[in-house]
């Protein structure tokens, strides 16, 4: 296994905590700027601009802007 797996590997859990946390502070903010807030349909929401986000990353990265 290569160094970056096995490291990818270590990292998973805290990555996949810091974009549950990101989530969550976003729906915490909903809750406070709208009282009658859905919580489901703002989580929803929040997952799809995360979503539209991600993909901008991926973009990014097969296009060259994080390689050496």
């Amino acid at each position: 296994m290569k160094p970056q797996e096995q490291e990818i590997l270590k990292m998973k859990n805290d990555i996949q905590t810091e974009l549950k946390a990101v989530l969550e502070k976003n729906l915490t903010i909903f809750g406070w700027d709208i009282p009658e807030n859905d919580d489901k349909k703002a989580a929803k929401m929040i997952w799809e601009v995360m979503q539209e986000s991600m993909a901008s990353l991926k973009k990014d990265i097969e296009s060259g802007k994080y390689g050496n």
